[in-house]
């Protein structure tokens, strides 16, 4: 062969190798943020004076000896939170009223202050080994208010929250998650001053180093607040994210605290930053537990519908279980979870599309639509470069009963789809069923029952060439 030709062909064969590489459509998120879409759903636990004190937001003036769990057992918390599939939990470390969990060598209000176990006690300690006891990730709420403490508001005080942060990260092993809680400055104890003390959101708690405290204590750990920089809130406390939810956002546009962020909660299209969202709600009206409540524990069915509407829209569930004063997950919270659970598993156990035939209208070199439905989340479909709409057809050996079609992006390499339609051939009839925008890291359609041969999904528009890890099919009436 002449230089010439050898030339031709090495090129040639440079130009398919880079038209069959995969683009990444930026922002793409980390590796401590796609290891956290992996959870899907886990458990707040409110915990602390409020629960004994009857309030949702102590002041900061209680009197440590209140706080006294009768029958304290995070055992109990640990092996109910696993036995439901939740992955981990995050505990109300200290929340606004500045009452800690654990024995902080930096305030004399926390438990050490308490005669309950003769000042021993350290629930952080307790809650770690209980989460490696039954497989669980930890996670802290570190409230960045305080209404006891004297110097908020100044200087002071940040290097105080700083060192607060420092313990909790250096004392309880491996922490998947800091949470960050947006509500800051208002009427307080503050050492006694009772008064009223304003901070300046954007700036006051600086941070940016903050962050890096995180980043060198626990790296693989995500960070929460309202905007980030790893998760942000969802933008209610209902556990219903948006019908159209982008992990990317403009970060610029959010900082914790302000007033009209559900102007910017479904993400945007274009965004700069991968920051998804994390829904938060409570399994009954309040955070805390109020023995007047044990009567509105939300239903099994309420649960089903927050679920989809969580995780089954690009979102992490964070559902919140308001341990009672004994120390324990009450039995009515207990009983409904377990009821979510069992439908959870009745649902998803089994994949109709399993070994059925598949079809693309067309398909990028080397990455073939059999790897949809084979199971692995590292293998992928891909669409040709450039080619904005696809389709992906299953074809079923006879036909199935179906109501939930779950679909879930690369996102390793972005997110891409922008619109899509789920049709059905049922009785030799083409019929759409389903109409909608973003799919992230999973979506989870909800329809009606269905009886069909073929189930098509059509990727009507998107950022660059859709990129699908898998399609699945269930049936949640058997």
């Amino acid at each position: 062969m002449k230089i010439k030709d050898l030339l031709i062909f090495f090129c040639l064969l440079f130009i398919s190798c880079y038209d069959n590489k995969i683009e990444k459509v930026h922002p793409v998120p980390t590796k401590r943020q796609l290891e956290w879409q992996k959870l899907d759903y886990y458990a707040f636990i409110h915990f602390n004076m409020n629960t004994f004190t009857n309030k949702e937001w102590g002041y900061g003036d209680e009197n440590p000896d209140q706080f006294n769990p009768t029958q304290l057992n995070t055992d109990q918390w640990a092996k109910i939170i696993s036995e439901v599939g939740m992955k981990g939990i995050i505990i109300t470390a200290k929340h606004h009223d500045g009452f800690c969990l654990w024995p902080s060598e930096f305030t004399d209000h926390s438990v050490k202050s308490s005669s309950w176990r003769n000042g021993k006690a350290d629930i952080l300690d307790d809650l770690s080994e209980s989460c490696k006891k039954y497989g669980l990730k930890l996670g802290v709420y570190l409230s960045p208010w305080d209404r006891n403490h004297p110097d908020y508001g100044n200087d002071n005080y940040i290097t105080y929250f700083r060192n607060q942060l420092k313990e909790l990260l250096t004392n309880y092993g491996e922490i998947f998650e800091v949470w960050f809680d947006g509500a800051n400055g208002g009427d307080g104890y503050y050492g006694g001053a009772y008064e009223t003390r304003k901070v300046d959101k954007k700036t006051y708690y600086d941070w940016e180093n903050t962050v890096k405290i995180v980043r060198d204590l626990q790296p693989n750990a995500v960070i929460f607040s309202d905007a980030g920089p790893d998760i942000r809130w969802v933008g209610n406390e209902k556990g219903y994210a948006n019908q159209t939810t982008w992990s990317p956002i403009l970060k610029d546009s959010l900082y914790p605290g302000m007033l009209n962020f559900n102007k910017f909660s479904a993400g945007q299209e274009n965004g700069t930053h991968w920051i998804p969202t994390e829904t938060d709600v409570s399994i009954r009206p309040g955070w805390y537990y109020h023995p007047e409540q044990d009567n509105q524990v939300k239903s099994v069915e309420k649960l089903i519908d927050i679920y989809y509407n969580s995780v089954g829209l690009n979102s992490a569930l964070l559902l919140n279980i308001p341990v009672d004063t004994r120390g324990l997950i009450h039995e009515k919270d207990e009983k409904n979870l377990k009821l979510l659970h069992e439908y959870i598993v009745n649902t998803f156990e089994e994949d109709l599309s399993k070994n059925q035939k598949y079809s693309a209208l067309s398909t990028r070199e080397g990455f073939d639509v059999q790897n949809v439905f084979d199971g692995n989340p590292e293998t992928f479909w891909a669409s040709p470069k450039h080619t904005l709409q696809n389709e992906v057809i299953i074809d079923f050996d006879s036909e199935k009963i179906f109501d939930v079609i779950e679909i879930s992006e690369k996102i390793d390499y972005g997110q891409r789809i922008k619109s899509f339609e789920i049709e059905v051939l049922s009785k030799n009839e083409w019929k759409k069923v389903y109409e909608g925008s973003t799919i992230g890291n999973r979506r989870l359609v909800k329809l009606n029952q269905n009886i069909a041969k073929t189930i098509k999904i059509k990727f009507r528009d998107s950022k660059a060439s859709p990129i699908i890890s898998k399609i699945s099919v269930y049936n949640s009436f058997k």
